[in-house]
């Protein structure tokens, strides 16, 4: 935190001034504090799937403060709330998806619209693509979490930093972990994540996907069928090019 030049830091609105402010707040005792910093910290340097340069030392900070005590202090009071989500379930759903905005996947898109040399022109994602194992081995300890909304967002922000080389022998790990949480939860977008993985992996899913699986996947094509469509044909809402 201290050896960091927040201010010099670019985040898509402005400069990483106010970040030091809300990141400690992150470690207040008070929950509703805690979740009020997380807003204002991670959305400041969130925006259209983008690596800034004040992500990476933010999510530095936000691996480091994983294991942190205070990070459930008072966390109890809102176990009734279904509503609540516990401070270190949203911080590894932020890694996550922060993660996700540098896999493969993305790198291969961004370099099939810019160029080959993006990841050249991007030090930002480069520098986080770099970070992923050290980023995985705070995440790693949650896989196994007594709270199960917590160990299901460990998995799904472990599963896209496996796509580092030197942590590919932790997917079979990770693979017993995604069967886990394919029998117990319903949440649409960690068994999508799971259940991609798993078949990114080689493992036969058939007998791990529900009805509801089974109807989102066959949207997911569908949509990809028409975004095909409208990206051949789809010149102003029309098959020819004009004059007609």
């Amino acid at each position: 935190m201290d050896g960091t030049d927040w201010a010099s830091l670019a985040t898509p609105y402005g400069t990483g001034e106010s970040l030091p402010a809300a990141l400690t707040r992150l470690l207040d005792p008070n929950p509703s504090i805690r979740a009020a910093a997380a807003r204002d910290a991670l959305d400041a340097v969130t925006h259209q799937n983008t690596i800034y340069e004040a992500t990476v030392p933010v999510a530095l900070y936000v691996a480091a403060i994983l294991n942190h005590p205070t990070i459930t202090a008072g966390e109890h009071a809102h176990e009734a709330d279904l509503q609540h989500h516990p401070t270190r379930e949203t911080l590894l759903d932020w890694l996550g998806h922060t993660a996700y905005d540098a896999d493969d996947e993305c790198l291969a898109l961004s370099e099939r619209h810019l160029g080959e040399g993006f990841l050249d022109a991007c030090p930002d994602m480069w520098a986080f693509r770099d970070l992923r194992p050290v980023i995985y081995s705070a995440v790693q300890p949650f896989l196994t979490d007594d709270n199960a909304r917590v160990r299901d967002a460990a998995l799904v922000s472990a599963i896209p930093l496996t796509e580092h080389h030197a942590l590919a022998e932790h997917r079979n790990e990770l693979a017993d972990h995604a069967h886990r949480l394919l029998s117990t939860s319903t949440d649409r977008y960690r068994r999508d994540r799971a259940l991609d993985a798993l078949n990114a992996w080689g493992h036969d899913t058939s007998t791990l996907e529900n009805a509801n699986d089974i109807a989102a996947r066959e949207f997911h094509v569908r949509m990809a069928d028409h975004d095909l469509w409208w990206a051949s044909n789809g010149t102003g809402g029309c098959a020819e090019d004009p004059p007609f």
